[in-house]
């Protein structure tokens, strides 16, 4: 089975050392091997794992609740409900926040239609009197 060190896995998902070593310490590693010497062997389901990590994280899940999610895998099926339903949560929380970007998005649109008519007709003026509607 091929293991990898923390900087090729480090490499590989776009992280720092600095990051794997902290959520080692923060306990959301505890699957991760080590050698006799204290260095870590990352196996191809560790970096699975670090992928879900990651994607929790960027959904804005705190360290803390992520521990949590790992507690739960290794303790196996008896928590399959709890882990569904925090997905359940995550999946709610991504679709308020893509909610927020299309808004953000048609904000911008419309910004950039009102400079490029600005622009062809070589001033703002053209958009004198008129009312600029910004959604929210």
């Amino acid at each position: 089975m091929k293991t990898y060190s923390i900087s090729e896995v480090a490499n590989k998902l776009n992280l720092t050392v600095y990051t794997l070593r902290y959520y080692d310490k923060e306990g959301i590693l505890p699957f991760v091997e080590r050698t006799s010497s204290g260095t870590r062997l990352f196996k191809e389901s560790d970096i699975d794992a670090l992928k879900i990590i990651e994607c929790l994280k960027s959904t804005g899940m705190p360290i803390k609740e992520i521990k949590s999610f790992i507690d739960w895998c290794s303790n196996g099926d008896s928590t399959l409900q709890q882990r569904y339903n925090m997905f359940l949560e995550r999946k709610a929380i991504v679709e308020a926040q893509l909610e927020e970007l299309r808004k953000t998005m048609e904000v911008i649109e419309h910004k950039c239609l009102y400079y490029k008519t600005a622009l062809d007709a070589g001033t703002e003026d053209i958009h004198k009197n008129k009312k600029i509607e910004i959604k929210n």
